[in-house]
C-alpha cells in the first residue's frame, strides 16, 4: 500500500471530537483468566498449556453476569465511553464467531457476551469500544514466540512447523468484519499490541507483516470509516501514516505525547490495581487520591483516561473495584464540568494545581492544598468571578493594587491576584476553583 493509500485512512479531527470531548472511559479486561484470577496474562506467565489452560474454559460461566449493572456502575462513575476485551492475548472470544470454537457460546455459559454489553451500554449513554488482540496462544496459525506459553518447549521448531501467519491474518480480518458489521457502530477498535523486535531464542517478534496490519487497516476503514483505531499495528514509521490515538499504558506523561513531532489525540490506559483482569490477591490499589489526580493531570495535558475494571469470574464487579468507581462517581458529580470537553490552559498554573479550562471558564485544581492563600501570576484584572465547583461558594481575591490589612500581611505579587482559601481544605478529593475570566 502507497503512503498516499496509508495518508487516506487517516481519521479526520473531526471524527475525533466527540471522543476529547468525552475525556473519560472504562476499559473492561474479561476472559477465563477471570477463573485462575492471578493476572490476564496468567498462560503466558505461568507457561500453561493449551492442554492444562482448557480446565478454564471448560468451567467458564459468568453466572451473575449483568452488563446493564455494569454500564450503569460505568455511567454513575461519569465514564462517557467503554472498550471491552472481544477477544484477548489467549485467544478466547466472547462473541459467537463462526471461525473458531474457543468461543464463549461453547462454555458452560453457552452465550454470546457481546451483544447484550452492547445493548446495555448503549441504554447507558456509553459509545462502544472492542479491544481485539493482535496475539492469540490458541490458534494453531500462530507462530510460537517471546510470549507464546509453549517458548520454552524442548521442540519448538517441531510445533511451529505447519504454521502459516498469512492464516492467521485472514484468521483476524474475518473476525474484525465479524465484530464491526453484528453489533451496530462502533466507536474505537483497540489493536494490542507489536513487538517486532522482542525476539527470543532464535523466535522472532511480531510486527506489521504478521498482522498484514496495513490490508487489516483498510479493511477496517472499508466497513466502519469512522470509527477510532489505537496506534498499536506497528505502522508508526510508515510514510503517510498517523495514528487517530496514541495510548501511553500505566504511567503518566509529563506532557502531551507528540508523534512525528505532531500533537495526537491520546488516551492513557490504567488499572485500579497491577492487573487489567481479575487478581484476587493482588494489593497494590491506587487510593481515591490517586485516582482522581490521574484524571486530572491527564485532561490538563489535552488526553483522555482509560480506566479498567477487570470483572470476577461470575462475572461481578470486584467490591474494591466498586469502591474505585464510587471515589470517581462523588467527584465527578460535582467536578465534571471541569473535565468533560475541558482543554489545557494557556496559563501557567501554581505550584500544586493543575489548570483546564473551557471557554471563559478556568479551572484551578487544587492538588496540595496551601495555607490560605494561592498566588495566581499574571491574572490581575483577569477574573470576574470565582467560587469553589463543589458547592459553588464564592471565592474572593485580592489584587496588588488592593489595601491589605498590615496585621495580615499578604503580599501579594504585582501582576498577580491572590485566592483567599479556607484553612481546611473542603471535603472533596480534589478541590476545584471555577474562575469566571474577565471579557475585559
Amino acid at each position: 500500500m502507497s503512503a498516499n493509500n496509508l495518508k487516506e485512512l487517516v481519521l479526520p479531527q473531526s471524527s475525533k471530537d466527540w471522543f476529547v470531548g468525552d475525556r473519560f472511559g472504562m476499559f473492561i479486561h474479561f476472559g477465563l483468566y477471570a477463573l485462575p484470577a492471578r493476572h490476564e496474562w496468567v498462560q503466558s506467565y505461568e507457561e500453561i498449556t493449551g492442554s492444562e489452560y482448557r480446565k478454564y474454559f471448560e468451567n467458564f460461566n459468568p453466572d451473575l453476569y449483568d452488563p446493564r449493572e455494569w454500564a450503569r456502575k460505568a455511567r454513575e462513575a461519569g465514564m462517557k465511553y467503554v472498550v471491552l476485551t472481544a477477544k484477548h492475548h489467549d485467544g478466547f472470544c466472547l462473541f459467537d464467531s463462526a471461525y473458531t470454537d474457543y468461543k464463549s457460546t461453547n462454555t458452560p455459559y453457552g452465550k454470546d457476551l457481546l451483544q447484550p454489553f452492547v445493548e446495555a451500554f448503549r441504554a447507558e449513554g456509553l459509545r462502544i469500544g472492542f479491544y481485539y488482540s493482535l496475539i492469540d496462544w490458541h490458534h494453531p496459525d500462530f507462530t510460537i514466540d517471546v510470549f507464546h506459553p509453549d517458548r520454552n518447549h524442548p521442540d519448538v521448531a517441531r510445533l511451529n512447523e505447519g504454521r502459516d501467519m498469512k492464516r492467521y491474518a485472514l484468521y483476524m480480518r474475518n473476525q474484525v468484519t465479524e465484530l464491526l458489521s453484528r453489533y451496530g457502530e462502533i466507536d474505537i477498535l483497540w489493536f494490542d499490541f507489536s513487538y517486532a523486535h522482542r525476539d527470543y531464542k532464535g523466535l522472532p517478534g511480531k510486527g506489521r507483516d504478521d498482522w498484514q496490519s496495513e490490508e487489516l487497516l483498510k479493511h477496517v476503514r472499508s466497513l466502519q470509516p469512522d470509527v477510532i483505531i489505537n496506534n498499536r499495528l506497528d505502522l508508526i514509521d510508515q510514510p503517510g501514516y498517523f495514528p487517530d490515538i496514541t495510548t501511553p499504558e500505566q504511567y503518566q506523561p509529563r506532557k502531551a505525547p507528540l508523534i512525528k513531532e505532531q500533537a495526537v489525540t491520546w488516551e492513557s490506559c490504567h488499572t485500579f490495581s497491577g492487573s487489567w483482569g481479575y487478581f484476587r490477591d493482588e494489593d497494590a490499589w491506587k487510593s481515591p487520591e490517586q485516582l482522581i489526580k490521574l484524571l486530572i493531570n491527564t485532561v490538563a495535558l489535552n488526553g483522555n483516561l482509560l480506566m479498567n475494571v477487570g470483572p470476577t469470574g461470575r462475572g461481578t464487579f470486584d467490591h474494591r473495584a466498586d469502591v474505585a468507581l464510587s471515589a470517581y462517581g462523588d467527584w465527578m458529580k460535582l467536578h465534571g464540568r471541569a473535565i468533560y470537553g475541558a482543554e489545557p490552559s494557556e496559563l501557567s498554573p501554581p505550584e500544586g494545581c493543575r489548570f483546564t479550562q473551557k471557554g471563559n471558564r478556568l479551572y484551578l485544581h487544587v492538588m496540595d492544598w496551601p495555607f490560605r492563600h494561592i498566588h495566581l501570576d499574571g491574572m490581575a484584572g483577569k477574573i470576574a468571578y470565582a467560587q469553589f465547583l463543589h458547592d459553588a461558594s464564592e471565592v474572593r481575591w485580592l489584587s496588588h493594587e488592593e489595601e491589605v490589612d498590615p496585621n495580615i500581611g499578604v503580599a501579594v505579587p504585582d501582576g498577580s491576584m491572590t485566592l483567599e482559601l479556607p484553612v481546611r481544605k473542603p471535603n472533596v478529593i480534589v478541590p476545584v476553583i471555577e474562575i469566571v475570566l474577565s471579557d475585559r
